[in-house]
């Protein structure tokens, strides 16, 4: 039986692309389990209502993979 778990889109940053089906991939702040907010990138379903597997990151992790990002010149 798969384990049940709340969230709860605290701010929708960015729609960073959209399937032919309708899927977007997004940029959020999302709180899981009622803890402290995390960035979080994954794939939604047209309705809001299914999610992919996804990858959060805290604040100091989303700050240095922005000063990664920032650094390259391919961008």
């Amino acid at each position: 039986m798969p384990t049940e778990f709340k969230y709860e889109i605290v701010e929708k940053i960015a729609v960073l692309s959209q399937s032919s089906k309708g899927w977007t991939k997004e940029l959020n702040v999302i709180s899981w389990n009622e803890k402290d907010p995390k960035f979080d990138i994954r794939e939604w379903s047209p309705d809001g209502e299914k999610m992919t597997k996804g990858v959060t990151f805290t604040r100091e992790e989303a700050a240095m993979l922005k000063k990664a990002l920032n650094s390259r010149d391919d961008l």
